[in-house]
């Protein structure tokens, strides 16, 4: 088992806790996992006594790096790529839908590194808590993929253009950057956990899900929070107008070039344009375009279109390149089928929002 499960008796219900479990690969998500937290999310969606769902994981450097990369990769080499690809994506996202939408609150803990999927996962969840080690990012353009997992949904629902700067330059953000854009609501010490178990086992819950959330909000507020000279100082706090000026609605080139022209001598800024210069061509246009798409889609929509693209990234070679590049051969030398954004036609871009299911055979087709 890769996850590990376990219920706290409450004066009265009872809280589950979902603990992902594989701390040597920073808790990156196989399928295998997936299949395993959808399940029991089902059947704590299922038991009337469950109160609320806390999700953590184990290990100190991660939260979670999102769905396993390598288990794409091989999933790449397969004759039917794309629908192995889908599949596997498919799972985490069906989970991160089943968080948003559950029954009772659900609390997460994301402490050290959280990328991609584990983003995802954080956001999708009612109360999100970050400690003094978490990184949050969104690094997808630099293996050929686009940021997922929801993230059509809540980039999109960050301050300013922030949302599409965290895409196009993969930018980590500390645990004071989180808080000051809504990306997370509370700031504690990783060693509060039992604290914060033993505070939510001490209580009475309803079943009523109105009261219940109001109880856990209250109890939350209530609980210390990370002393400020713990917390690194935000960068986001610094650069906000810096991204203002070079993220301002215009056509994609313009911002990019913007971006690497920019002579800001900081070593946060400068390690965003680094990964911004070294990013897929395609794959930022897809961010442009799955952002623009997502402003006027349902959750639901938009996790299935994230799905399509995914789909037709694995059609074409540059997420299998990037990954072997990246992570694999690790000789950060991908070849891109594209050298620049010129060289990436419209077409090929819309090409990868066309289904190549119908719309009653696409795998989330239920949410």
């Amino acid at each position: 088992m890769s996850i590990q499960t376990c219920e706290f008796p409450c004066r009265s219900g009872k809280l589950g806790v979902l603990t992902l479990d594989s701390p040597a690969t920073l808790n990156a998500l196989t399928s295998e996992m997936f299949g395993q937290i959808q399940r029991q999310l089902d059947a704590w969606a299922a038991d009337d006594s469950l109160s609320l769902v806390l999700i953590n994981a184990s290990g100190d450097r991660g939260f979670s790096t999102g769905a396993d990369i390598r288990e794409i990769y091989h999933a790449l080499d397969r004759p039917d790529a794309a629908d192995a690809v889908a599949d596997i994506i498919a799972r985490g996202y069906r989970t991160n839908y089943t968080i948003q939408t559950f029954p009772r609150p659900v609390v997460t803990v994301a402490q050290g590194i959280a990328v991609g999927g584990g983003v995802g996962l954080l956001q999708a969840s009612r109360y999100r808590l970050v400690t003094p080690t978490t990184t949050l990012a969104m690094p997808e353009v630099d293996i050929g993929l686009f940021p997922g997992a929801g993230a059509s949904w809540f980039l999109n629902r960050l301050p300013g253009s922030i949302g599409m700067f965290m895409g196009l330059t993969g930018a980590r953000l500390n645990a004071q950057d989180a808080m000051r854009i809504g990306m997370a609501d509370l700031a504690i010490e990783h060693g509060q956990q039992d604290e914060l178990i033993q505070r939510i086992t001490d209580q009475h819950w309803t079943g009523e899900v109105a009261a219940d959330d109001n109880r856990l909000f209250r109890l939350l507020n209530q609980l210390p929070e990370a002393p400020a000279d713990a917390l690194p100082d935000s960068n986001l706090a610094v650069h906000e107008q810096n991204i203002a000026r070079c993220c301002r609605r215009d056509e994609l080139p313009r911002v990019v070039q913007r971006l690497l022209n920019s002579t800001i001598a900081d070593d946060w800024w400068q390690d965003c344009l680094s990964r911004l210069a070294r990013a897929c061509p395609v794959s930022l246009l897809l961010l442009e375009h799955q952002l623009a798409n997502g402003l006027q889609m349902s959750l639901q929509d938009i996790l299935r279109m994230e799905l399509t693209m995914a789909s037709n990234c694995a059609r074409h070679p540059d997420l299998r390149e990037g990954i072997r590049a990246r992570i694999i051969d690790r000789d950060n030398q991908p070849r891109w089928s594209h050298n620049s954004l010129a060289d990436v036609t419209e077409e090929f871009v819309e090409s990868h929002f066309m289904a190549h299911w119908s719309e009653a055979e696409h795998p989330l087709a239920d949410l």
